[in-house]
Order: C-alpha cells, then sequence, then structure tokens
C-alpha cells in the first residue's frame, strides 16, 4: 500500500520518529515525557510540577501519544500502526481514522486515570490510540473464526482475544527488553481497544452513510 493511500497514519508514524530522535539528540527526552506526557496526578492541583511550560492536562492524551519510553517501544508500536492502520484507513477514511486515534488516545487516558487517579507516573506511547485501531481492524477485517461464549457475539469473542493477545506481547517485549518499556499502562490499552469497539459501526455508517 502507498503512504498516499494512508496519508494519516503514515504521517503520525512519521511524526512519532523524528520527535523521538530529535528528543533524544538534544538530551530533553525526559523532560518532555514530564511535561507533555500524561500524568493522572496532575488533575489534583496538589501535585508538585517543575518550573517551566507544561502541556494542559487535558492536552497530554495526544501530546503523550508523539511520546515513546525507548527505542523497542517505539519501533514495536510504530510497525503495529503502520501494518494495521494502513489497512484500515484506506476504506475507512482519513477523517474517521483521525476520530479513531483521538478517541483511543482520550479513552486509554482515562482508564488509566481511572485505575489510579493519584499516579505521579508519566504514561507515554501510541498504545490507547493503537488499540482502537486493532479493535476495529478486528470486528471489520479479521476472517479467523471464534465460537460465540453464551451471550456474547463471535465477533466480539474475536476481537478479544485479539486484544488480550497484543496486550501480552506488549508485556512480553516489554519485560524482554528489560524493562524499556517502563511500567506497561495495561488499562490504557483496555480503555483504547474499548473505544475502538464502541466506535467501530458509528464509523462505518459516517462513512458509508449508513449502509
Amino acid at each position: 500500500m502507498n503512504p498516499q493511500q494512508a496519508p494519516l497514519v503514515t504521517g503520525y508514524a512519521l511524526v512519532c520518529v523524528i520527535v523521538h530522535v530529535l528528543l533524544s539528540i538534544t538530551g530533553l527526552h525526559v523532560d518532555a515525557i514530564i511535561r507533555a506526557g500524561f500524568i493522572p496526578a496532575r488533575f489534583a492541583s496538589e501535585l508538585i510540577v517543575p518550573p517551566g511550560t507544561m502541556v494542559p492536562f487535558l492536552l497530554t492524551p495526544l501530546t503523550s501519544a508523539f511520546l515513546h519510553g525507548g527505542v523497542l517501544h517505539l519501533v514495536f508500536n510504530i510497525i503495529i500502526l503502520l501494518f494495521v492502520g494502513r489497512q484500515l484507513e484506506a476504506p475507512l477514511g482519513a477523517k474517521a481514522m483521525a476520530v479513531l486515534l483521538v478517541a483511543g488516545a482520550y479513552a486509554g487516558a482515562l482508564a488509566q486515570f481511572l485505575s489510579d487517579p493519584q499516579s505521579a507516573v508519566p504514561m507515554i506511547g501510541a498504545s490507547g490510540a493503537i488499540s482502537a485501531v486493532i479493535a476495529v481492524f478486528a470486528l471489520i477485517f479479521s476472517r479467523s473464526q471464534a465460537p460465540a461464549i453464551g451471550p456474547v457475539p463471535a465477533h466480539w469473542v474475536r476481537a478479544l482475544w485479539l486484544a488480550a493477545a497484543w496486550i501480552g506481547l506488549q508485556l512480553l517485549i516489554g519485560f524482554a527488553g528489560g524493562g524499556e518499556f517502563g511500567a506497561i499502562a495495561i488499562w490504557a490499552h483496555v480503555g483504547g481497544f474499548l473505544a475502538g469497539l464502541l466506535l467501530a459501526r458509528p464509523l462505518l455508517r459516517w462513512r458509508f452513510g449508513g449502509r
């Protein structure tokens, strides 16, 4: 697939790489994580932040999605984003894809906040947005079959299995990399994936006019 067929996902991946390289070269990587990462405890006024410009709290779910903890974290996310996201953007369209990525980032941040509102550990990475993309891709394009479990439809069972595999793989790579991922934001993955599940059908109706 040519980049022209998926300009949004390709551009997003490219910006993530450029940001990581620039921050590494300038030595501002850690500073950027503190100032632009999503820190749940910033919602409370008691948190002491270092002097200097901080990205407004409500924007940090977006800015944190452009930051990564290390090369392994970045490469893994970019590979998944390009492999799945570019296949999805062509039929879904750039506008719907943008909504999906933003919703995934915010849903991931919200889930991470609800899991530990007092956490002062910055959450970074595109995993929330990517999880939303994976959910939609699983519901729409996956051809693998999975039996229904009670009232849960087969296509949802298939999507949930893929979510479990995605989260498990993130954990394994994080451990294998000696903790380069830092604290894995499991709830951000879950939140992003749930956002994708909820948005799949509305985005399709928006794209194809209710067909």
